[in-house]
C-alpha cells in the first residue's frame, strides 16, 4: 500500500452528494487505519482527507490546517469528523472542532485511543515510549532525522535518558514490523514491549461517525 501521510489525500469512493456523506478529516498518520477500516466495514459513505503527518513536529500548525480542510469541504457532507485527538494542540483543536459543531476522537494522542484512553490513562507510565505501526515504519523519517540523531547521535541520552522502555502498540499483527520496532528500541537503548492493540477506539470513533 502506497505511503498515505505525506501529502493531502483524498479518497472517494462515490461522487459527495451531501445526504449520509461523511468526510473524515484525518492525521497522514492514520492513513493505513482508517482506509482499512472503510475496506472491512463497507464504509462507501466514508471519504477520506488526510493532512501531512509532519503536522505532529509542529502541533501548532496543526488546529489551523484542520479548520482550513473543514471549511473547505463541510458543504458538500452531511457531517464532517476529525481523526485527530489532541495532538499537542494545547486544548486549542478541541476548542475549535466545538466552534465548527465538528466531533473529534477523545484523548490526549493516538497512543491513548489505540490502547483505549482510560486504560492508557490508568497505566501512568511517565517513562515509556510509544510507537504505532505508522512510527515503526517512518521512524527515520519522523523521529531520529528530525532530531538530528543521524547527525549528533551523541544527543540521544539528552533526548531519551529518562526513557526506560519502548512499548510498541502494534495495531496489525505483522513480525516484519515488530522486527523494525525491536531494532528502534535496541537502537536507543531501551527496553521492548510490544501491545497488539488493534485499532482501537479509532474503530469505535468512526463507527459511530
Amino acid at each position: 500500500m502506497p505511503d498515505l501521510s505525506d501529502n493531502i489525500l483524498t479518497e472517494r469512493g462515490l461522487p459527495p452528494s451531501g445526504a449520509g456523506r461523511v468526510l473524515v478529516v484525518a492525521c497522514g498518520a492514520l492513513a493505513h487505519e482508517i482506509v482499512a477500516l472503510k475496506s472491512l466495514n463497507g464504509w462507501d459513505h466514508l471519504d477520506l482527507q488526510c493532512l501531512p503527518a509532519i503536522l505532529h513536529n509542529h502541533p501548532e500548525k496543526i488546529t489551523d490546517a484542520v479548520v482550513a480542510a473543514v471549511e473547505e469541504h463541510r458543504a458538500d457532507y452531511a457531517r464532517v469528523f476529525v481523526a485527530y485527538a489532541d495532538c499537542g494542540t494545547g486544548g486549542y483543536l478541541e476548542a475549535a472542532c466545538k466552534k465548527l459543531g465538528v466531533e473529534m476522537i477523545r484523548g490526549p494522542h493516538c497512543y491513548a485511543f489505540f490502547e483505549g484512553v482510560d486504560a492508557f490513562e490508568q497505566r501512568g507510565e511517565i517513562t515509556s515510549f510509544y510507537l504505532t505501526d505508522f512510527l515503526a515504519r517512518q521512524f527515520d523519517a519522523f523521529v531520529w532525522k528530525p532530531l538530528g540523531l543521524d547527525r549528533h547521535p551523541q544527543l540521544l541520552e539528552m533526548y531519551f535518558g529518562h526513557y526506560e522502555t519502548l512499548v510498541y502498540m502494534a495495531q496489525t499483527d505483522d513480525p516484519a514490523l515488530t522486527a523494525k520496532a525491536e531494532a528502534c528500541a535496541e537502537r536507543m537503548g531501551l527496553t521492548f514491549e510490544r501491545r497488539f492493540t488493534g485499532y482501537g477506539e479509532l474503530a469505535t470513533a468512526l463507527a459511530n461517525a
